[in-house]
């Protein structure tokens, strides 16, 4: 088996099932779509992924700024997930 690299650190574990993974930069993070069951204080959210798994995910700075893209229960959003804490994220794109 091939080890799966990650910004330059070798993981000996197998990539994320159906998560696509993302390196920009100095960013590692995997970005993975979900839908949002709850609302918590300071434009926070918690999101259930596709795979399963639940994040605590912040909505971007624009999304907080505008004021005009509001995030409510169920709606399908796409999460960058942090690959140094896999349970934050931040929400970059609300589906409609």
């Amino acid at each position: 088996m091939m080890p799966f690299t990650l910004g330059g650190a070798d993981l000996d574990a197998r990539p994320p099932d159906r998560l696509e993974i993302l390196i920009a930069g100095k960013d590692d993070y995997f970005r993975a779509k979900g839908v949002v069951i709850e609302t918590l204080p300071n434009a926070t959210f918690r999101v259930k992924l596709e795979t399963g798994h639940e994040v605590t995910a912040r909505a971007s700075g624009k999304m907080r700024k505008g004021r005009m893209i509001r995030i409510i229960p169920g709606d399908q959003v796409e999460v960058d997930v942090s690959a140094y804490d896999p349970t934050m994220g931040r929400i970059v794109w609300r589906y409609r």
